[in-house]
């Protein structure tokens, strides 16, 4: 009795408590219930009579503490609410209170954007309605007839000036006879001749020079418009500057400069290096420095100088004056002062990853010299170790201890391309950089494997264009130590295990050599940070064993992998394979932060010449935060494999091993919006997605389920939808995603559409799944969190 009587008492206090919350923020959304009698919440506006595409950017000119909040938004309602219980004003917006002086600066406001767009009659009228607090403004307009430019002509002093200019008008100009006339197209030719002029020496050259004289008297709806660029006072032309002797001085400490400093005497080749900290060697420095001695002065220059010195990610402060010499006619000296930043640093940091079933740790130490041989290297040196147990097996979190990881990794990234040939300087569109990699790995899973990797590479990383971005990895060794620790004497299950899945123990198994080459290509990757409409493109290929193959063949050794009778060097086979993969995405902007984006993701993985599988680790999974992510992280697939095959020890045993594959498709579509402006510091977004994709085998030994046939592509594809919060505060975002799945493949015909069973009939479904999959448990949603976007 007592427990009922707890049951009870919970579920009494449960439903009262829901419906409080709900009454609470049902009653917050009045946003007439939080004003003064004498107050009125703007509810409309409305502007009338305006050209439809103009009408957008109109609303644009209604002040914003009048602007009503969207019918179906909770900014206003979640404002009231957490003020009402927590006198916060970090959440949502407060309503818009109606202001007759901001309904007028609205009203001339609009005005004015009509003239700006060519309508120089243009009147616009306001009026205000209010009912029961409730308030609705309009704006009627009156543009009368568009202007339109019938005669542009130009009046430039400077002959020189004047040549530039219509040299490379055809690049920028928005200006043209017959034309609309519109303000933007006047202020934006006047920013780019400023460019133009500053990208031609001409260091004192300002945009007051540049003048428009706009004719509009006529009554014919015609206007006439005189681009004016006028000389300094008094003199016939602009002086061109060109570059004198540069300064670079590093100051001796974080702290920056002294009050006095002692210049370094030697000048070499128009450039005195003056390092002050000692740190620092001349031509790594020197290398991104594009102001350069005898050449015209250009802006360009020194935006670029400014964006390189500072990715060198030594210096916390990178200022660039001018001096203008007495006795020196027409040139500038650079003056370019660094103050460098803590060279060396330490992290240490700590996980604990959960998963259904399981929890762990991770701890790591990370130490980082930022220049290393005082050229702006980067040093790291990373220790990283960690566990991970079962949960709910009866026994004792550390004394189900079932996985240990342990790894020392060392890189050097060196701010150039080091090669055994000449090459440009590869700076002005992005930084070059050459790195070394060093690691060594060491993996246990009880009962199961040990796992011992030693891995080098060298990769270079270059720029073609700022959009345009390669990496090439010309040497990529592994050296890898396997063992497998089931036993299969005494135990029989084991035998079965290995017998039926002998593929992927093998991998485990495996001892071998790995020497091959990697490269990859990104289209548009600095695009991702600047909202607007645009393609990505990211391919990569890993290539591996043909060099080798080449080297034993050439010495006249033959061998047949396919018999069990492998090619070695240094007394273990090595491996062969190429694994291509694309990621294809269309981002679509649909006006402020509303996005929308549609991807595709694929690749294959093919073992030939001397290897009959592919590497464990150069396997495809599917699931996951960036993913399907109605599914956990290696959990879908491969095809309609179903883990009910296994017994219980050996899904117990394999979990995470058995569902990889040699192939994956995979496709997302997302649209993201903005949720709340102002949500404790920060902007909090929203996103809805739909997820589909799968992994297949492509090898040969596999069961048939598991195999990609384009004639069933259809059913053996996971489908998932879903949404997410993201809490935007600018320099990174929180993510969390709850998935939702739709269509599972491991199940045939009908009974794939699970989310049938979600809507009626969970908890039977789930029970029996548990009966015939334990250990597993079957989720219908899966919580995923995550740092910065999916993709």
């Amino acid at each position: 009795m007592i427990l009922k009587a707890y049951s009870n008492y919970k579920t009494k206090i449960q439903f009262p408590a829901i419906l409080l919350f709900i009454i609470l923020f049902v009653t917050a959304c009045s946003s007439t219930k939080y004003i003064q009698d004498y107050q009125s919440v703007v509810k409309e506006v409305h502007i009338d009579s305006l050209p439809p595409k103009l009408q957008e950017e109109a609303f644009s000119y209604v002040q914003k503490d009048i602007r009503p909040a969207p019918k179906l938004g909770i900014n206003v309602g979640l404002y009231n609410l957490f003020y009402t219980l927590f006198k916060t004003k970090s959440v949502g917006n407060p309503a818009p209170l109606l202001d007759s002086t901001l309904v007028e600066i609205s009203r001339n406001q609009i005005e004015k954007f009509l003239n700006s767009k060519g309508y120089f009659n243009a009147k616009v009228s306001s009026d205000i309605t209010v009912k029961k607090q409730r308030a609705k403004v309009y704006f009627k307009a009156n543009p009368g007839p568009p202007f339109f430019v019938k005669k542009l002509s130009y009046d430039i002093e400077d002959a020189k000036m004047k040549d530039i200019y219509f040299n490379s008008k055809q690049k920028f100009t928005h200006l043209r006879e017959g034309m609309q006339y519109d303000d933007d197209s006047l202020a934006y030719e006047r920013d780019q001749i400023y460019e133009l002029m500053k990208h031609h020496g001409y260091f004192d050259f300002a945009r007051p020079y540049i003048k428009f004289t706009v004719d509009s008297n006529s009554n014919n709806g015609q206007t006439k418009v005189m681009l004016i660029v006028d000389n300094p006072e008094g003199k016939k032309e602009h002086a061109q500057f060109k570059i004198g002797e540069t300064n670079v001085i590093i100051a001796p400490s974080t702290d920056g400069f002294p009050d006095s400093i002692r210049f370094n005497p030697k000048i070499i080749r128009g450039t005195r290096f003056t390092d002050l900290s000692g740190h620092f060697r001349r031509n790594p420095i020197l290398r991104y420095n594009f102001i350069r001695q005898g050449e015209l002065y250009d802006n360009k220059n020194e935006t670029l100088t400014y964006d390189r010195l500072y990715e060198l990610n030594v210096f916390k402060n990178v200022k660039i004056d001018y001096i203008k010499p007495a006795d020196s006619l027409n040139t500038v000296n650079p003056v370019i002062r660094l103050i460098p930043q803590k060279r060396m640093s330490n992290r240490v940091e700590g996980e604990l990853p959960f998963n259904a079933g399981t929890v762990g740790f991770t701890l790591s130490n990370t130490y980082i010299n930022n220049n290393m041989f005082r050229g702006a290297e980067r040093f790291e040196f990373q220790v990283k170790g960690g566990l991970q147990s079962r949960l709910g097996q009866g026994k004792s979190v550390f004394n189900d201890v079932y996985q240990r990881d342990f790894s020392l990794s060392t890189s050097l990234a060196v701010p150039r391309l080091m090669v055994p040939f000449h090459v440009p300087v590869m700076g002005k569109n992005g930084m070059p950089f050459t790195s070394f990699g060093i690691s060594y790995v060491y993996g246990l899973q009880k009962d199961v494997f040990s796992r011992k990797v030693f891995q080098t590479s060298i990769t270079y990383d270059w720029y073609e264009t700022k959009f345009k971005v390669h990496s090439f990895t010309p040497l990529n060794f592994e050296y890898r130590l396997g063992s497998l620790l089931l036993d299969t004497v005494n135990n029989p299950d084991n035998a079965a295990l290995v017998k039926d899945n002998a593929y992927n123990l093998m991998l485990l198994n495996r001892k071998d050599i790995t020497l091959g080459m990697k490269y990859s290509y990104t289209l548009n990757q600095a695009k991702l940070l600047i909202p607007g409409t645009f393609v990505y493109f990211r391919g990569n290929i890993d290539i591996a064993g043909n060099m080798l193959q080449g080297l034993t063949r050439l010495f006249g050794s033959v061998h047949h992998a396919a018999d069990g009778d492998y090619s070695e060097i240094l007394g273990l086979p090595y491996n062969q394979y190429v694994r291509p993969e694309i990621d294809l995405r269309w981002y679509k902007n649909l006006g402020g932060v509303r996005q929308f984006v549609a991807r595709i993701n694929a690749g294959i993985a093919v073992a030939y010449g001397n290897s009959t599988a592919i590497p464990f680790e150069k396997k495809f999974f599917a699931g996951g935060s960036s993913g399907v992510r109605a599914w956990q992280a290696r959990t879908l697939g491969p095809g309609n494999y179903n883990r009910a095959v296994l017994t219980q020890d050996q899904r117990t045993i394999l979990y995470g091993l058995d569902q990889l594959g040699d192939m994956h498709i995979e496709t997302n579509l997302e649209y993201r919006y903005k949720m709340l402006n102002k949500f404790f510091g920060a902007q909090l977004k929203g996103a809805v997605f739909l997820d589909a994709g799968n992994v297949w085998n492509v090898s040969s030994g596999q069961p048939a389920e598991t195999y990609f046939k384009f004639q069933k592509l259809f059913d053996q594809i996971a489908i998932g939808t879903g949404v997410g919060l993201r809490y935007d505060v600018d320099y990174f975002v929180f993510r969390f995603d709850i998935g939702l799945k739709l269509k599972d493949p491991q199940f045939s015909g009908s009974d794939q559409w699970v989310i049938a069973k979600y809507l009626s009939g969970a908890k039977d479904f789930k029970n029996e799944y548990n009966t015939t999959h334990a250990p597993d448990t079957y989720r219908f949603v899966q919580y995923n969190f995550g740092i910065g976007m999916p993709f």
